[in-house]
């Protein structure tokens, strides 16, 4: 999931800009859309960007989190490096960050049994707040680049 859209406040580093009011209705639906259409979210890896730690409080998952300075800015090989440390007792993942590494993991996880035309979406935007949905059968650790089916992607609205 990308976090909801952010607010611009003047004088406010990039880490610790806040989310902007439709990011905080965004996120909401997201949440209610991860609890309607997902399995029951085990563990969240979440950046420690103020932004996201915001969307991820208002979808209201209720899973252990880790939070990691790895996934602000972090190219989409330092994210699934930070994935492949999730233990294997983690059936459903949710992964909190930022735009462009979202998007690129998305499309560079997807292997055998990805929806083209999911990624053919993905690959033309990765709005805020919208979630990629992939299965992954390697298990955590052994997660690499083609190693998941990238079957759905929904943008909360």
């Amino acid at each position: 999931m990308r976090h909801a859209k952010s607010d611009y406040p003047p004088g406010v580093a990039d880490h610790e800009r806040p989310l902007a009011p439709r990011g905080i209705r965004e996120a909401g639906l997201a949440g209610d859309w991860l609890r309607a259409n997902a399995p029951a979210i085990d563990a969240v890896l979440c950046s420690t960007a103020t932004r996201t730690r915001q969307t991820l409080a208002t979808t209201r998952i209720d899973a252990p989190v880790r939070y990691s300075d790895r996934l602000y800015g972090a190219t989409p090989g330092t994210m699934i490096e930070e994935i492949n440390t999730v233990g294997e007792e983690v059936e459903t993942l949710l992964v909190v960050g930022h735009e462009p590494t979202m998007s690129a993991v998305a499309l560079g996880l997807g292997g055998s049994g990805t929806d083209v035309a999911v990624a053919e979406r993905i690959s033309l935007k990765f709005p805020t707040s919208a979630i990629a949905v992939l299965t992954v059968t390697s298990g955590w650790k052994g997660l690499e680049l083609g190693g998941a089916a990238l079957i759905g992607f929904e943008i909360p609205r």
